[in-house]
């Protein structure tokens, strides 16, 4: 009987020691996320839609809505290009709003739902369509930029040639 629980006390340590060994490192604590800053103005943001528009023209892309909101995801501008489909109108808006409230891309969620993280789609405001970038000046969130219309890839990249006009 001795034996028995012998082995029995040598099985419960090995299977312990294994699972201590199996546990994995503390995760790296996410950045800070970027501040808010004072809300982006129209003249900023029409320079943003204006080089969107011209991006879209430049790529080729199917006509553009473009929506600049402001660091709340307020709309401060909006464009929409001559044969637009009427659906990107809103689109383009809740692109930006989803940058603005949660200051990342709105590509973050996109991918995160294709990796079968379902719970994206519980998030209020959270739109994932990639196409919205968060504007920053001085390292702080002034507004954010949506456009829709074209394919995702080619809304990003409107995105991003507006996006870029803000120093």
């Amino acid at each position: 009987m001795s034996k028995m629980l012998l082995l029995l006390l040598v099985l419960a340590a090995l299977s312990c020691a294994g699972q201590a060994g199996a546990q994995a490192p503390p995760a790296t604590p996410a950045p800070p996320p970027m501040p808010y800053g004072t809300p982006i103005g129209l003249d900023d943001a029409q320079k943003a839609a204006a080089a969107a528009v011209e991006e879209v023209k430049k790529i080729g892309a199917a006509p553009n809505a473009i929506a600049i909101v402001d660091s709340g995801g307020f709309l401060i501008y909006f464009e929409r290009m001559d044969n637009t489909q009427l659906g990107s109108i809103e689109i383009a808006i809740d692109k930006a709003r989803s940058a603005a409230l949660f200051r990342r891309p709105s590509k973050v969620f996109e991918d995160a739902l294709a990796g079968g993280r379902t719970a994206i789609l519980g998030l209020r405001d959270a739109t994932p369509l990639e196409g919205g970038l968060p504007l920053v000046l001085g390292r702080k969130i002034v507004g954010a930029i949506g456009a829709s219309g074209g394919t995702a890839q080619q809304d990003g990249q409107v995105a991003k040639a507006g996006a870029d006009t803000v120093k």
